[in-house]
């Protein structure tokens, strides 16, 4: 079982940004020296209400020469938005920087602000996502690629910067309706199994996944990764007490954004915290997360954790207490998996 960190750097509106980043900084540090395997983290535009957060690519740069030799990734890339030689060379680049030691996580998004800023109009989010990623790989593996789109023109052109990794990094396709998940079998090399659902959404998408791969002659991808918002204290109440509020606020905004609306039918946002958390989030001490974690690997196959343990107004010690206790007490009996 391997274990990550998934960090955005989402603050408050009053928050000291350079600040904001040097205790990321010591979040990074904290897994790094706590024999976690992989960090990762997010992309948004224009943040609503009382957040703000620092640009994905440029954050997740400054954050690789502090994470050692652990595996790095783009958690997700809103691969819609971006012209498709930008995400080509801008990967490329960010696979040398990591030394072939990257993911490259993508997705389409669900926020109208975002795609109307980009002008990415209804009835074109998808095909240009399929579209981009096509031609992405093509550009990494073709010596002349010639495109003519309504958004992209290319005449014989030959891309000179290539990712260490051949034909280049694993896509994770980070997808939570059903269409969605079909979509990741068809596309990438593995989905990214959503956060945000339960786990008896994740399962019964599990088998869509499944059939689509078979339909498309792919064999199941060798890692299956999972991000799931987790924190872990001496006991539950502790948890609780410490996770709920932050937790709870970030779900609310998730609902204001229209997240669960790009969510299978069954899955709401729009309940009490304490419904809100069955079955969806891993709060306790390091045994009771264990136990919660638990069918994620027995039932569902994933060999890989990413955990969210800070949001939006925790302090950074509340956040690094859990990291700290994640790796003296529950990392090492993920590893007996």
């Amino acid at each position: 079982m391997k274990v990550g960190l998934f960090t955005t750097n989402q603050q408050h509106l009053d928050t000291d940004m350079v600040q904001a980043l040097a205790g990321q900084i010591e979040m990074v540090h904290a897994v790094r020296d706590g024999g976690w395997d992989s960090l990762f983290s997010g992309q948004h535009y224009l943040n609503e209400g009382n957040n703000k957060q620092l640009q994905l690519v440029p954050f997740l740069t400054r954050l690789m020469p502090e994470a050692g030799d652990m595996t790095t990734g783009l958690g997700i890339l809103l691969v819609n938005l971006h012209n498709p030689v930008y995400i080509a060379e801008t990967v490329a680049t960010l696979d040398i920087i990591a030394r072939g030691n990257f993911i490259f996580g993508v997705g389409v998004g669900y926020r109208e602000v975002e795609f109307n800023a980009f002008k990415v109009p209804k009835g074109k989010r998808v095909q240009r996502f399929e579209e981009y990623l096509e031609l992405v790989h093509r550009l990494w593996t073709e010596d002349v690629v010639s495109h003519d789109s309504e958004t992209c023109k290319l005449d014989n052109v030959h891309m000179n910067i290539r990712p260490v990794q051949q034909p280049g990094p694993p896509i994770w396709v980070g997808a939570n309706n059903d269409r969605a998940v079909m979509r990741a079998a068809r596309v990438g090399d593995s989905w990214f199994v959503s956060p945000h659902s339960t786990i008896g959404t994740s399962l019964r998408q599990l088998e869509l996944y499944r059939n689509e791969l078979k339909a498309c002659g792919k064999p199941f991808p060798n890692e299956l990764p999972l991000m799931k918002e987790l924190y872990c204290a001496k006991d539950r109440a502790t948890a609780m007490q410490k996770a709920g509020p932050y937790l709870s606020a970030k779900y609310q905004d998730y609902a204001k954004w229209g997240q669960d609306g790009a969510m299978p039918e069954d899955e709401s946002f729009d309940q009490g915290f304490e419904e809100l958390i069955k079955d969806r989030f891993i709060i306790g001490s390091p045994e009771e997360c264990y136990e919660q974690l638990k069918p994620y690997w027995e039932q569902l196959g994933v060999n890989h954790l990413i955990f969210r343990t800070h949001w939006a107004g925790m302090p950074v010690a509340d956040a690094t207490a859990s990291i700290n206790l994640i790796s003296k007490e529950l990392l090492p009996e993920l590893r007996k998996l």
